[in-house]
């Protein structure tokens, strides 16, 4: 049930740290041509010297991982239901049960009410997955 979500937060994740990960590369690579690492010669082995490589290959996977959060976006907006919708504004889009709740034009304890049980709900179902 709303396995989507799970997946959709673990793309996040993964893109979040790949984009750490890619900054923290640049970074080091710039020690290495302008810093205070730019006077040490580099062996063909050494890591500063497949930095842009490395960074070339972060590069290509947060661009592939950005198209795959892209299209599951699209593919989320097309669920029907009130449920889909809670879930979608609140772990996609950001928005707090009360901003969800004018927008969807229900009331915000009906909202919140629905946010617990669908919690509720996945929790059973992770829980009776693992058995």
């Amino acid at each position: 049930m709303y396995e989507w979500l799970k997946d959709y937060q673990e793309l996040e994740q993964k893109i979040e740290y790949l984009e750490f990960n890619l900054e923290r590369s640049k970074k080091e690579l710039d020690r290495w041509v302008y810093g205070d690492l730019a006077k040490y010669k580099l062996t063909a082995e050494s890591d500063g010297a497949q930095l842009e490589e490395r960074i070339e290959v972060i590069e290509y996977e947060v661009a592939h991982l950005m198209n795959d959060l892209y299209d599951m976006q699209k593919m989320m907006k097309a669920f029907k239901g009130l449920d889909s919708r809670i879930l979608y504004l609140k772990y996609v889009d950001g928005m707090t049960l009360e901003c969800i709740a004018e927008e969807v034009g229900y009331s915000s304890s009906h909202i919140k009410k629905r946010h617990a049980e669908i919690m509720r709900a996945m929790q059973v179902a992770k829980e009776y997955s693992s058995l």
